[in-house]
């Protein structure tokens, strides 16, 4: 179980530097004949301070976790980045996780909670007004 502490911290390194991908738009499979439309849900971290992103991925427990590639020569000097990112399930579990927290990013956060809030996880379905009050009684 993540403590309340690591949670809230997590959800102020979101806020500070986190960035959000929900959208939706067409695209075509290699075995389709046309294009559909499909999501892009995702969340993601990048700093140079690689020991913070390390801590954030062993305590979550999911997403993915390397160096950010840059694709321009201008590059030439930058200090190594790494990235942490998480996309759809994994992502819907960490927004639950830093929701009450959020500040910044809060819409997003919301975003990705209510396209899942109908979802069963876990062999549970998610309730997101049952899982507001649980955290207000924390």
């Amino acid at each position: 179980m993540i403590s309340e502490t690591d949670r809230a911290y997590i959800a102020g390194l979101f806020d500070g530097e986190g960035s959000i991908t929900y959208k939706q738009y067409m695209r075509q499979r290699k075995h389709q004949k046309k294009a559909y439309p499909t999501w892009s849900i995702r969340m993601e971290i990048a700093m140079t301070d690689k020991s913070v992103l390390v801590w954030l991925h062993e305590v979550l427990g999911v997403g993915t976790l390397g160096e950010k590639r840059y694709k321009t020569k201008y590059t030439v000097g930058w200090k190594k980045q790494w990235r942490w990112r998480c996309q759809f399930r994994d992502a819907f579990y960490v927004a639950t996780l830093i929701w009450p927290w959020a500040h910044v990013k809060f819409e997003g956060i919301q975003k990705i909670i209510d396209h899942y809030s109908h979802i069963k996880m876990n062999g549970k379905v998610v309730n997101l007004e049952e899982y507001k009050q649980l955290m207000s009684l924390e």
